[in-house]
């Protein structure tokens, strides 16, 4: 039996052969690399970065103070006789390159990719939980999914796990292809493809080709897990060489879930059918909407060997984050806090599940960002959505406005309009009673988490973590 990998200093030297171009200090172990000193603990390899608003090697030393075994570095400091420092021109090059061998010494491992407009990342840890029925599994409870992150997730890796659940985000076509070629998934989930990035990725075909790149990078023993209730996810079993798993609603899923009862936020049944058997499920998440993605991670569970009776008793211990929180109020009302980010699918979803839950239904929403020149009509279509759903419409933010004029022109009574956050959470301290439910969402730029705040508390006293999802 051949020795575990070990992730030292000697191995990221030796990955960066041919670009390093200095490298000192002792020969420490690393149990993962991170960009953020604040984070930084006993073991860890900091990695400098430059940016925009601040570069990485201004913090490199507070990281060390921290615990950092070492630094990747684009130009020498001093860190101290302790730190193992490596000088390279491309510092994320260097990070890339590096993450890339360390999953290469993992023989063992396999990796599930989940690419999707919304809801990658409680798929992400849905799947992870059911795969952990049978699995050693690791899954970042960050939404870790580009050039900077799925390295990240890579070099956190421990040569004992099994299974790897990461998530493939884009903005452009070739992003996902350049991440499969570092974390070769043997699995893929796609999700959805909608208009969130459209400014930058320029059409919703174009969106699809580069989701598609992730079933296309499969190889011929893999599984491709395609939500067929969207057609462009449809569209996209063709252009893979792996099995095809489709799931959904739609009588053709050879995973499918249908007889869809939801319980609020208190979670929801369905009835799994999978080949000749069926299955009648509760799951203990809040919101029926998210029956795709537990539908997806049974498949992969499936496809990966676990059996069915297994995959289920899992799914009815579901105990995993989702991207909405609901926060009880000390005053009796309920909030619904989806703040950290929104797109037209995400802020239908949550809409529908403020429509599952009993009580006064109020919702607080704002701009939806980089939907290029179907924002107009998609600020619209929430606004009519949210007539049929709400009691009461507050909007903030210039393209929330839009929202509003929809939901009035629907013939919802109470809408109101506030220009500042301030403003909007004043008059909803005046308004809400106990029994009501209130939904907030918008897009991350407009920060309605200090909304929620103000009116319940800090996150340390919600009923579950908050998980970003990009």
């Amino acid at each position: 039996m051949s020795a575990s990998p070990i992730l030292d200093a000697n191995f990221v030297a030796a990955s960066l052969a041919g670009v390093i171009t200095s490298h000192a200090g002792p020969n420490a172990r690393f149990s993962r690399a991170v960009i953020d000193s604040r984070e930084a603990r006993q073991g860890d390899l900091f990695v400098a970065l430059p940016g925009e608003h601040a570069d990485g090697h201004t913090y490199a030393a507070d990281a060390v103070r921290r615990g950092a075994s070492g630094a990747l570095l684009a130009r020498p400091l001093e860190l101290g006789a302790d730190a193992a420092t490596f000088v390279v021109p491309d510092v994320l090059g260097a990070l890339q390159r590096v993450a890339v061998a360390w999953r290469n010494e993992l023989s063992d491992l396999e990796v599930v990719g989940v690419t999707g407009n919304v809801g990658k990342s409680t798929t992400k840890l849905i799947t992870a939980a059911l795969l952990e029925s049978r699995y050693r599994v690791q899954a970042e409870t960050h939404n870790y999914n580009n050039e900077i992150g799925v390295p990240l997730c890579l070099l956190d890796l421990q040569p004992d796990t099994e299974r790897a659940v990461i998530e493939m985000g884009m903005y452009t076509t070739g992003e996902i292809a350049v991440l499969c070629t570092w974390a070769r998934p043997r699995i893929g989930i796609v999700l959805n493809v909608g208009p969130v990035h459209l400014e930058r990725a320029g059409s919703l075909d174009a969106i699809a080709q580069a989701k598609r790149e992730l079933p296309e990078a499969l190889p011929a023993e893999g599984h491709a897990i395609l939500n067929i209730d969207d057609e462009r996810v449809r569209a996209m079993a063709p252009f893979t060489r792996a099995r095809v798993w489709t799931v959904g609603t739609a009588p053709d899923a050879a995973v499918r879930g249908d007889a869809i009862e939801s319980h609020g936020a208190e979670g929801f049944e369905f009835t799994l059918h999978y080949r000749d058997a069926s299955r009648r499920l509760h799951v203990p998440l809040a919101g029926a909407h998210l029956v795709t993605n537990v539908l997806a991670g049974v498949a992969t569970a499936l496809a990966d060997g676990i059996g069915l009776d297994q995959v289920c008793e899992a799914v009815e211990d579901l105990d995993v984050p989702t991207r909405v929180v609901v926060r009880r109020s000390e005053r009796g009302f309920t909030v619904l806090d989806d703040t950290y980010n929104a797109s037209p699918a995400a802020t239908l979803a949550a809409l529908e599940l403020l429509s599952e839950t009993p009580g006064r239904r109020i919702a607080l929403l704002g701009d939806m960002l980089e939907l290029g020149e179907v924002s107009a009509e998609e600020h619209a279509r929430v606004g009519r959505r949210a007539a049929e759903v709400v009691d009461s419409l507050y909007t903030v933010g210039t393209l929330g406005r839009g929202i509003g004029a929809a939901a009035t022109a629907a013939g919802l009574a109470r809408v109101r309009h506030f220009n500042s956050k301030q403003a909007a959470t004043e008059a909803l301290d005046d308004e809400l009673r106990p029994g009501d439910v209130l939904l907030v969402k918008a897009s991350r730029g407009l920060a309605l988490e200090t909304v929620v705040t103000a009116l319940v508390g800090s996150p340390a006293n919600a009923s579950a973590p908050e998980v970003a999802s990009r």
